[in-house]
């Protein structure tokens, strides 16, 4: 029997007040949201100065805050063990980290806590000369983690928004951005591009957003795929694997050598129409034993930031099915030039075009997360289910099958 595809999430601002209130014994000044994001097309562009495609997810965390008088910060997820993401956890309040604003540094953050997403939010916003102090804040999401579909860009746009009001700083929405993508790259430590707090801070409902990540100019283009008998699907895999985070340091860094060796800014400056000429120049230039990686790298963003062109060109034509293939493309360009794809993404993408679907290709950082997969309205139940049923022939545990709906990006619910 055809299984329907998970339901959006819904958004309950009142309840995320009410465990705020549980934890911290006041009401919170306000309650923001910010979402995770799937791209539909512009894979590892993004720190080439090159363009994507984001739009955002009905997936959100919410930032129940206020400010402080005190500069001290304290910090509490409502995703902790136990609580079901609100409330408390075996009617015990969950835990509270509580941070000194005047002391937060990079150098000496615990690794791998979850804090040092808002706390570096904080820290960013310092040191930029924002009179930012202390705040309470308490935070939950639905945006699954590991899943390729930006939780910490989420967690940390939100957490800037309520910032942003708190203290009446008047930032807009791409300056939110800037200041997130600094957070996670000087504090956190992850050398991410920009496209992930921009979709989360600056999409629209019904919209995927064009975005030149050189200058940050960007454009809201419709995307009402209901409207042409269509349906876009996220398959989270819930798998991650653990060469991710290394991987994608050495994937940014041979973009690096290869603008150098090419002699440009970015590869966003290598023309489509010029890719042989820049694959040639590379193969003169390797050394003995070189086994042709530099080149793939360099493919892979040059074609990719032209099917985000081709994608655009399409949708403005009025014809989303004939994305499909480009889509595909994307996704065969990441798993053999750019090699970030995993065998549970490309089963996905196998099984669901087998089915009948228009296109799909991985969403994300890669080695693990989310695919996406265009169908038709009237497939949408039998190509979900047919990756189903791949996985379980496969061994891997069962998929989370949800459909992406383009969703507004951050702002204040109460």
């Amino acid at each position: 029997m055809t299984e329907p595809p998970e339901p959006a999430p819904e958004l309950d601002p009142e309840q995320a007040a009410t465990a705020y209130r549980e934890v911290y014994r006041a009401a919170p000044a306000g309650v923001w949201a910010a979402p995770g994001r799937i791209n539909l097309i512009g894979e590892h562009t993004d720190y080439n100065d090159g363009f994507v495609m984001p739009l955002a997810l009905p997936h959100t965390t919410l930032a129940a805050a206020s400010a402080r008088p005190d500069g001290v910060l304290r910090l509490c997820s409502g995703n902790a063990p136990g609580t079901g993401g609100h409330g408390t956890a075996g009617g015990q309040p969950p835990a509270v980290a509580t941070l000194t604003v005047d002391t937060l540094d990079p150098r000496t953050r615990p690794a791998g806590a979850w804090t040092s997403y808002p706390a570096g939010v904080v820290w960013a916003m310092r040191e930029q000369g924002l009179p930012v102090g202390g705040a309470d804040l308490h935070l939950t999401s639905t945006v699954p983690t590991g899943a390729g579909l930006s939780s910490s860009a989420a967690l940390e746009v939100a957490t800037a928004t309520a910032l942003n009001d708190l203290y009446g700083l008047g930032l807009p929405p791409r300056r939110i951005a800037e200041l997130c993508r600094r957070a996670e790259n000087a504090y956190v430590g992850v050398p991410c591009g920009i496209m992930d707090q921009m979709a989360s801070a600056c999409c629209t409902a019904g919209h995927a957003l064009f975005l030149d990540t050189r200058d940050l100019r960007l454009r809201q283009v419709p995307l009402d795929l209901a409207a042409a008998g269509l349906r876009l699907l996220v398959v989270d895999t819930r798998v991650k694997h653990d060469l991710a985070d290394g991987a994608y340091a050495r994937r940014r860094a041979s973009c690096e050598a290869g603008a150098r060796a090419l002699g440009v800014r970015a590869l966003r400056d290598v023309p489509y129409a010029r890719l042989d000429d820049a694959l040639t120049a590379l193969a003169r230039q390797a050394g003995p034993g070189d086994d042709g990686t530099l080149p793939r790298r360099v493919r892979h963003v040059v074609t990719e930031n032209h099917r985000v062109e081709q994608v655009i060109a399409l949708l403005d034509a009025g014809e989303p099915e004939a994305i499909g293939p480009v889509l595909t493309a994307g996704h065969a360009s990441c798993r053999d030039d750019f090699e970030v794809s995993c065998a549970e993404l490309d089963l996905v993408v196998a099984a669901a075009n087998d089915a009948g679907a228009l296109g799909a290709r991985m969403t994300g950082g890669g080695f693990g997360g989310s695919a996406i997969v265009l169908v038709r309205e009237k497939r949408a139940g039998a190509v979900a289910d047919a990756v189903r049923a791949a996985f379980a022939a496969a061994g891997h545990r069962a998929p989370r099958i949800f459909p992406a709906l383009p969703s507004p990006g951050a702002r204040r619910l109460r």
